[in-house]
């Protein structure tokens, strides 16, 4: 969900191709939240692994339509889609990895803590470096 959140973010600041992405207050607050409750969620000791194939398939078309949608005016969006995807499988196999099967000890959820907080500083990180739309008018 940080990716989502993080896309709608990019939409209401002009870094992101065509209008697929919604970028008005609501929908960055409810993809916002579901962020918070999803990085909750995860910490319960009944949260699915992220590696289960509806899981991992969902991360990569998120990754997928991020990665179009941050393509900027010289990237080919067929590339950025691939680069997404392919943050989407290293994202999730090293998030898993980092975060360890257990989340019911102080440590697994330490661990988990460090790993969202890693998520939403590497969002950040990628919308401040995504290209704006808007052009600058000639002199």
């Amino acid at each position: 969900m940080s990716a989502c959140a993080a896309l709608t973010w990019a939409a209401s600041q002009d870094r992101t191709r065509g209008d697929l992405i919604p970028s008005r207050p609501g929908a960055r607050a409810l993809a916002t939240t579901a962020t918070a409750a999803e990085m909750a969620d995860d910490k319960m000791p009944f949260a699915p692994d992220r590696r289960i194939p509806p899981s991992f398939a969902l991360r990569l078309a998120i990754g997928a339509v991020g990665g179009w949608a941050l393509s900027g005016r010289c990237a080919s969006p067929e590339y950025g889609a691939l680069a997404g995807v392919a943050g989407a499988v290293v994202g999730t196999l090293l998030g898993h990895g980092a975060r360890g099967g257990d989340s019911r000890t102080s440590a697994g959820r330490a661990r988990g803590l460090a790993e969202d907080v890693a998520a939403v500083g590497l969002a950040a990180l990628v919308v401040a470096s995504a290209e704006t739309k808007r052009y600058r008018a000639s002199p």
